[in-house]
C-alpha cells in the first residue's frame, strides 16, 4: 500500500517540484518544506483525513527519510531527494491547528512560501485522484485554515489536494473524514491515483 502510494508521488513530484529547481540559478538551492496535515495518535490512523500523514509517510519510506525527530510540535525529517534538500513535517497539534506548527517551522528556516508544499485530504475530488496548486483558500478545510492563518494570510504556497471522495447519502461530512478507510476502499483509492495538472 505505502510502496504504491510512493511510486506515484515521487514522480509526481519530482517532475513539478524538483524540475523547477534544477534549472534555477539559486546558490545555495533552497530546500523545500513538504507537510502532511493529519491528526496525531492511533484512533485516527488510516482515516481519510489523515492522508496528507500517509503521503509524507510514503514519500520518507521511499526516500529513505526518518522521521523520528520531535521538531516545533512536529514529527520532523530531512533528507536529499534529486540533489534538493528536503524537510519533512507531520504537526502533532491535531488538524485544526496544524499552523501552530507549520508556522514556525517555514519561518525557522527562513523559506520562501512558494518553497513550501501542503499536503492535504479534499473530499472535492474524486477518491485517489492528485492535484497540485501553487495557491489558493482554504474551502472548508479547517487545517488548511490555521496554516493560512499563521503565514499571516499569505496563500502562496502550493498545495496537494488528495481526493478522498464524496460522503455518502446524508452522512456528516465530519463523520465521513473521521472514518477510517476499509481495506477494499482504501486498496480502490490508492489504485486509482491519477495526477492531474
Amino acid at each position: 500500500m505505502s510502496e504504491m502510494l510512493s511510486n506515484r508521488l515521487v514522480p509526481f513530484l519530482s517532475k513539478r517540484c524538483f524540475s523547477s529547481l534544477q534549472t534555477s540559478s539559486l546558490s545555495p538551492i533552497q530546500p523545500w518544506l513538504f507537510i502532511g496535515l493529519g491528526n496525531p495518535g492511533e484512533k485516527y490512523q488510516s482515516t481519510r483525513h489523515n492522508v496528507g500523514f500517509d503521503m509524507i509517510d510514503a514519500f520518507a519510506q521511499s526516500q529513505g527519510i526518518p522521521l523520528t525527530t520531535h521538531y516545533f510540535k512536529a514529527l520532523f525529517g530531512e533528507g536529499m531527494v534529486d540533489g534538493i534538500p528536503v524537510l519533512l513535517a507531520k504537526p502533532q497539534t491535531y488538524m485544526n491547528l496544524s499552523g501552530e506548527s507549520v508556522g514556525p517551522l517555514a519561518a525557522y528556516y527562513k523559506l520562501p512560501l512558494n518553497r513550501v508544499l501542503v499536503a492535504f485530504d479534499d473530499m472535492d475530488l474524486p477518491c485517489g485522484v492528485l492535484r497540485l496548486q501553487p495557491k489558493g483558500g482554504f474551502g472548508r478545510h479547517n487545517g488548511l485554515k490555521s496554516v493560512i492563518y499563521h503565514f499571516r494570510r499569505n496563500r502562496e504556497f502550493c498545495r496537494l489536494r488528495i481526493g478522498i471522495g464524496r460522503p455518502p447519502g446524508q452522512m456528516d461530512p465530519k463523520a465521513f473524514v473521521l472514518q477510517k478507510f476499509n481495506r477494499t476502499g482504501r486498496e480502490r483509492c490508492l489504485a486509482r491515483f491519477e495526477p492531474t495538472s
